[in-house]
């Protein structure tokens, strides 16, 4: 018996779909059954640096309430891009997670030539936190404020050199966004690592830097440095006497903020259930107080929250890093 064209067209159609809905209805039971196993955690820094304690501080939390392990491993080197490469290989079935920090915004327009597109390759699961920056002087110079800091740099071009941890770090583009939107000249001075950037500051070997609020509290209190502002819209709570960035240049922002991604394809239903885990995460008391110390305010939201986020700071960062000319320090 001939079948008519149209029923055969049906038939053929309805035998392409089933491997695409046994497919789905695989993805949905591995979502259900999720985890099964142990989670990597990939940190992209070297173990003890503050993202490191980031990471294990997330780690616990979400494995109480999982009910399985999330392992930190550290994968430093190339700016923070082997621990991205790591997790952007990796199956997109949940297991494999990424510490997302500022360096992956910055290194979308810092490399020309990697083996993968951020934005496109990593699934935003959930934003963690966020943490202030200061501008720091050396107290042989003379400004008290950020105007006169301005002022002094625009009468003594390039006379004033600034300290960052390395070239592309987010201490190094707060500076060269702080040096485009005040019009000054300063010598940007990289080092292998905030400590001898430090170091050097205390010294008086460099007369400015930006650098985080839990490294430079003690510092400032000691009256070693002089903080003239912190990067945010707001003040600190640990510094209030410090007036935020935005007082002497409207508009200024730079932060450190910490996420969590996962491979690109990861089913919706594992990212949903690992950002809700994460929000529920940070609403506790204990961890909120964990964070603060580190010098950190929840920062929570969506995986289309931090998305956004994402791309905003990626396109903010590739605006300096192209304007400044900024390369790849060796």
């Amino acid at each position: 018996m001939k079948l008519c064209r149209r029923r055969l067209l049906h038939l053929i159609a309805s035998a392409a779909a089933i491997p695409a809905a046994s497919q789905l209805g695989l993805s949905r039971a591995g979502a259900q059954t999720y985890p099964s196993r142990p989670v990597r955690l990939v940190a992209a820094t070297g173990p003890g640096s503050a993202p490191d304690i980031l990471a294990r501080l997330i780690g616990q939390s979400l494995s109480e309430r999982l009910g399985q392990p999330v392992v930190v491993e550290n994968r430093p080197g190339a700016g923070s891009n082997i621990g991205t490469e790591t997790v952007v290989r990796a199956p997109a079935d949940g297991y494999t997670l990424l510490l997302i920090q500022p360096a992956a915004a910055v290194n979308a327009t810092l490399y020309e030539k990697l083996s993968f597109d951020f934005l496109r390759d990593i699934a935003p699961v959930a934003s963690i936190s966020r943490v202030r920056l200061v501008m720091l002087v050396n107290p042989s110079v003379s400004a008290k404020t950020v105007p006169e800091l301005i002022a002094y740099a625009k009468a003594n071009p390039g006379k004033l050199s600034m300290a960052s941890p390395g070239v592309g770090t987010l201490p190094h583009i707060a500076g060269e966004l702080f040096k485009m939107m005040a019009g000054i000249d300063m010598v940007h001075v990289p080092y292998k690592g905030a400590g001898p950037a430090m170091t050097d500051l205390l010294s008086g070997q460099v007369q400015v830097m930006f650098v985080g609020t839990p490294e430079s509290i003690a510092h400032i209190k000691s009256g070693k440095v002089r903080a003239l502002a912190v990067t945010t819209e707001t003040r600190s709570e640990l510094l209030p006497d410090v007036p935020p960035m935005t007082d002497a240049l409207p508009g200024f922002e730079a932060s450190a903020w910490f996420g969590i991604g996962a491979p690109r394809n990861t089913p919706p239903e594992i990212v949903d259930r690992l950002n809700k885990t994460i929000n529920a995460g940070l609403a506790d008391a204990n961890l909120k107080a964990r964070l603060a110390e580190l010098g950190g305010a929840v920062f929570a939201g969506s995986p289309a929250d931090f998305g956004k986020f994402l791309a905003d700071e990626t396109e903010k960062w590739g605006k300096v890093v192209r304007a400044a000319n900024i390369k790849p320090g060796p």
